[in-house]
């Protein structure tokens, strides 16, 4: 199977999170990637990076998909309600991609709170693509399954994982061929940092609007 060109790559932004550490005591979806970061709801920076490397965008979060209608994405919710995580995303990407973007091979995946991922990592994932294989993102000793690159076709296989009690993402993925792709920490400001860095606490908000703060600085002459 050749490489997919990004006309087969539908982009699926997983917010369907419960965001428990930047809401403790939340009950029902908390939206880390509406908080603002330069300006801006931090969605918005991360589809600006990820949007031009995909033919499609769609947004996977839960509950009313009004609070997000300013980013005109179409809104995919889980296909079941009890929170089942990333990998009920995937799922909800998948069969929306399969439904509305018949021509795509696969879904890219990307959190909603990496405001930082790479303008080209979509397409260096698909590089090591082919038939069934699902690709994901390293960086700093760490994998990212969330940053990565899965076939549509496994939408059924992994309909039956989650009906049969699967959650966790790694057990549903040791049962595939796979690839890893690393990235090196980008400089910024004389500094660098992890390209896939999360953020998952008021601290790491705070961190993404230190170092946008040194993106916005002018540079000298």
């Amino acid at each position: 199977m050749p490489k997919p060109t990004k006309s087969q790559i539908t982009g699926v932004l997983l917010a369907g999170g419960r965001s428990s550490r930047m809401f403790p005591g939340s009950e029902g979806p908390a939206d880390k990637g509406l908080l603002e970061i330069a300006g801006s709801p931090m969605l918005r920076h991360v589809l600006a990076r990820f949007a031009p490397q995909v033919g499609r965008a769609v947004l996977n979060a839960n509950g009313d998909p009004g609070r997000f209608a300013a980013l005109e994405l179409p809104v995919v919710a889980d296909t079941s309600d009890d929170y089942a995580g990333p990998l009920a995303g995937l799922l909800a990407g998948m069969r929306w991609s399969l439904a509305h973007a018949p021509g795509a091979t696969h879904i890219a995946t990307v959190a909603t709170d990496t405001p930082f991922i790479p303008r080209d990592h979509v397409a260096k994932l698909a590089a090591r693509a082919g038939g069934p294989r699902i690709v994901f993102a390293a960086s700093g000793g760490q994998t990212h399954p969330v940053i990565g690159l899965y076939p549509v076709a496994l939408a059924d296989d992994l309909e039956a994982a989650l009906a049969a009690g699967a959650r966790k993402v790694f057990a549903w993925l040791d049962r595939h061929d796979t690839a890893v792709v690393s990235f090196d920490a980008a400089p910024i400001g004389g500094a660098s940092i992890d390209p896939f860095f999360n953020v998952n606490t008021p601290a790491d908000l705070a961190t993404a609007r230190a170092v946008f703060a040194l993106l916005e600085q002018p540079r000298s002459r």
